[in-house]
């Protein structure tokens, strides 16, 4: 199972570690352009955008734009991305960044052609890299790196580990965890379109071994059987942690 830690913050050793430098497909765009500016005031280290025909230009005057993601992971040595473009651009955009070396891809678009999702999926699995989404929030370490569109209010570091199929349920979740005393390790926003790169079983999978993990909590939706799996998964693996699911 992929260490999504070690994605998201790297080794003590590395010399970016707790800056991991994230790329912005589509940086330019209206939305594109809002949360970056939002995830760079949060801290995150975004150090390159990408839009076609935009290349040796800057986004606000401190992020290089590139053509290519083959271009800005060559120049940057960035392994994170997240994508802003419309949804019938998603699978060439998240090709692109899979084929450069990505390994951690934020997927924010929504309604996504499933077919186009699923070969996407396969692409990663063949490249060994981690899709979050489509039609996700984004993921976070609180305090430390936010990478998509969630506000940054409601969230505080701490021991908990959250993961939501619902988006606005995770703010507020995190809220009211965050004003009872419990911060957050991670968050994972799972994404609302009927395919996901990381299920719940695999966000599981990637938080349940965090050494100073306190809680669990689960956020699901109705329809499917994606919490029962999970339910079942966390039964046969023995864990042992306070785990709290709520399903809306």
């Amino acid at each position: 199972m992929t260490d999504i830690f070690e994605l998201l913050k790297g080794k003590p050793e590395d010399s970016d570690y707790k800056n991991k430098g994230v790329i912005v497909q589509g940086i330019t765009g209206s939305y594109g352009s809002l949360h970056a500016q939002n995830m760079i005031k949060y801290g995150t280290n975004v150090v390159a955008g990408v839009t076609p025909g935009k290349g040796g230009q800057s986004w606000n005057d401190s992020v290089p734009i590139y053509n290519t993601m083959k271009e800005a992971v060559e120049a940057t040595g960035a392994k994170i991305s997240i994508i802003f473009v419309p949804a019938k651009f998603f699978l060439s955009a998240g090709r692109e960044a899979l084929e450069a070396g990505i390994k951690l891809l934020v997927a924010i678009p929504e309604h996504v052609p499933v077919r186009d999702t699923m070969e996407l999926l396969d692409i990663a699995e063949k490249k060994g890299a981690v899709i979050i989404g489509p039609n996700t929030p984004g993921i976070m370490i609180p305090e430390l790196i936010k990478i998509g569109i969630m506000p940054a209010m409601p969230f505080k570091a701490g021991n908990i580990a959250v993961l939501s199929k619902s988006g606005t349920l995770l703010y507020e979740i995190s809220d009211a965890l965050t004003n009872s005393g419990f911060g957050q390790c991670i968050t994972v926003g799972i994404g609302g379109d009927p395919i996901n790169g990381t299920r719940l079983i695999d966000a599981f999978d990637m938080v349940k071994d965090i050494p100073d993990l306190e809680g669990l909590v689960i956020v699901g939706e109705i329809g499917g059987d994606s919490e029962e799996m999970l339910a079942q998964k966390i039964i046969d693996s023995g864990f042992k942690k306070p785990t709290v699911a709520y399903i809306a």
